[in-house]
């Protein structure tokens, strides 16, 4: 499976960007596909996921409300809406794919996203 991640950009407190994930390849293998993101000198953490199947979403707590995942089955790709964005929500994006494992075993490469206060 391949991604590519495309979206990110500079944008002011409290706009907003899509950030798109675009699987190819073996993509009946796709179960749940996320996003990360990892600001710099911090951790890969957690944003939001989606699965393929019945559209289920999780979210972490600090993205709750703001960010919504959505999915494009014809078009094999998954969307982030970002709206109200913070600058605390700077960082490098990335998307990622599990099929039957636990571990997102497929990354793309990653967007910038900066938000200026």
């Amino acid at each position: 499976v391949q991604l590519q991640a495309s979206g990110g950009g500079l944008v002011q407190a409290g706009g907003s960007l899509t950030l798109s994930c675009a699987a190819s390849g073996d993509t009946f293998r796709i179960i749940t596909t996320a996003w990360f993101r990892q600001a710099p000198g911090e951790e890969r953490d957690f944003v939001a996921s989606i699965t393929w199947s019945g559209g289920s979403t999780y979210f972490a707590d600090s993205v709750k409300g703001r960010f919504t995942i959505s999915r494009d089955n014809a078009k094999n790709t998954v969307y982030l809406q970002m709206n109200s964005l913070k600058p605390e929500d700077t960082a490098v994006y990335y998307c990622a794919v599990r099929g039957t494992k636990l571990i997102y075993e497929y990354w793309g490469q990653g967007t910038q996203v900066t938000v200026s206060s």
